[in-house]
């Protein structure tokens, strides 16, 4: 029986997709796992409220940029670490560094320290739903990274971040600082909003 080498290549080109969508499923029952909700135990709606409990349950949010960013982001780092490296598989490496924070972000540690150094009082983690329209959002922005010209993707990640601060005070960069270097004058703008 003849080895079809085309049909095999094929086949090996889709394995990196594969594994993607391997590691989104495993991570949503990794979170159902830990005790996350799959869905606002509220009226499921399109959009969650900031600053409500139910704000991140929802199947998007005002922190759902911030993960199209992290695709933004996760492209241009592999492509300058691993451009040697097929982009299917960079896109999993993408995925599995977006589904390690989906995990560690809705441990209890990191819930707690959202609410004692931010203003996201009312943060209780993310529904499964919500943080599988994340790690899908991260892939549109690693996908839309890998075809815009670069200087599309700066405006693209500005634009965000300069639109989310100016509407809930928050943003990528400024959660990033939070977690890792809370300061009270962010905190207070912040909450005068």
């Amino acid at each position: 029986m003849p080895c079809d080498w085309v049909a095999i290549m094929e086949q090996s080109s889709r394995i990196p997709y594969v594994l993607t969508a391997l590691i989104l499923l495993a991570t949503a029952v990794i979170l159902l796992w830990m005790g996350r909700v799959p869905w606002c135990t509220c009226e499921i709606d399109l959009w969650g409220t900031v600053g409500t409990s139910e704000g991140s349950q929802q199947l998007f949010d005002w922190y759902t940029p911030s993960h199209l960013l992290h695709g933004f982001i996760f492209y241009p780092v592999l492509w300058m670490v691993a451009r040697r490296v097929d982009l299917g598989w960079r896109l999993v490496i993408a995925m599995i560094v977006e589904a390690a924070w989906e995990i560690s972000e809705n441990t209890n540690a990191v819930i707690e320290r959202y609410r004692e150094v931010t203003i996201s009082l009312d943060y209780y983690g993310d529904s499964v739903l919500n943080s599988v329209s994340d790690m899908l959002a991260m892939v549109l922005g690693f996908w839309l990274s890998a075809r815009l010209p670069i200087w599309v993707s700066v405006t693209i990640v500005i634009g965000f971040e300069v639109l989310t601060m100016a509407i809930i005070r928050d943003g990528l960069a400024l959660n990033v600082i939070m977690l890792l270097y809370p300061l009270d004058l962010i905190r207070d703008w912040q909450a005068a909003g």
